[in-house]
C-alpha cells in the first residue's frame, strides 16, 4: 500500500451508493471537502446532494479520477467497477477489497491535522479501534494547536527562518506543553 492525501480541488471524485454505507462515505468524503458527483437509486440518499442515476453513463465516469462505491448490491457494484476502471477511474468498492484500486483509510480530523490508520484491507476493524484510541490522543483542541502553530510557521517564514529550525521550534513548543501525552486506553 502507498498511502495518500488527495486535494479534492484537483480531482474530480465520484461516489455510487445507496443506504446507510453510502450515506457514511457522502458524510466522509464531505468532512475531507469533497462535494462528489453522486450516483444513487436511493431516495434518502439522493435528497442529500444533487445526484445522477445509476448506472453511470461512460461519459460521467469518464470525467472523474476516483470513485467511491458503498452500500450497492454486487450485480451493480461488480460491473460499475469494472467500467470505471475501464475508464481509467480509480475505483474502492467498500468491503470489497478485491475490487479495490484504493482502500479507504480510518480517520480522525482535527482541523487541517488528518490522522489514518490502514491495514490495506485485511482487519479493517482494527483500524477502527486504532482510530478510536488516536481520537483520545488528539482530542479536539489540536485544530486550534495546528491553527496556532500554522500562524507562528507563516511569521517564521516572513522573518526568514529556515524550514529546519521552525521544525525545531515546533517540537520543542510541543514536547513544553506536553501536547503528545495520550490519555490510557481504555
Amino acid at each position: 500500500m502507498i498511502p495518500l492525501a488527495l486535494n479534492p480541488e484537483k480531482l474530480p471524485i465520484g461516489l455510487a451508493g445507496a443506504g446507510v454505507a453510502g450515506a457514511r462515505r457522502l458524510a466522509a468524503l464531505r468532512a475531507g471537502g469533497v462535494e462528489p458527483v453522486l450516483f444513487t437509486h436511493d431516495a434518502a440518499l439522493a435528497a442529500q446532494a444533487t445526484a445522477l442515476p445509476l448506472p453511470p453513463d461512460t461519459a460521467a465516469l469518464a470525467r472523474l479520477r476516483v470513485l467511491y462505491i458503498a452500500g450497492l448490491e454486487a450485480a451493480d457494484y461488480v460491473p460499475l467497477a469494472e467500467a470505471a476502471r475501464a475508464a481509467r477511474v480509480l475505483v474502492n468498492v467498500e468491503d470489497v477489497p478485491a475490487l479495490c484500486d484504493f482502500h479507504a483509510m480510518a480517520e480522525v480530523r482535527r482541523g487541517d491535522l488528518l490522522l489514518t490508520v490502514s491495514t490495506g484491507g485485511a482487519a479493517p476493524g482494527l483500524a477502527g479501534v486504532i482510530r478510536q484510541a488516536l481520537e483520545r490522543c488528539f482530542a479536539p483542541e489540536w485544530a486550534g494547536r495546528v491553527a496556532e502553530l500554522a500562524d507562528l510557521r507563516r511569521a517564521w517564514r516572513a522573518e526568514g527562518v529556515p524550514m529546519a529550525e521552525a521544525a525545531r521550534r515546533i517540537a520543542v513548543l510541543a514536547r513544553e506543553r506536553c501536547w503528545l501525552s495520550c490519555p490510557a486506553s481504555e
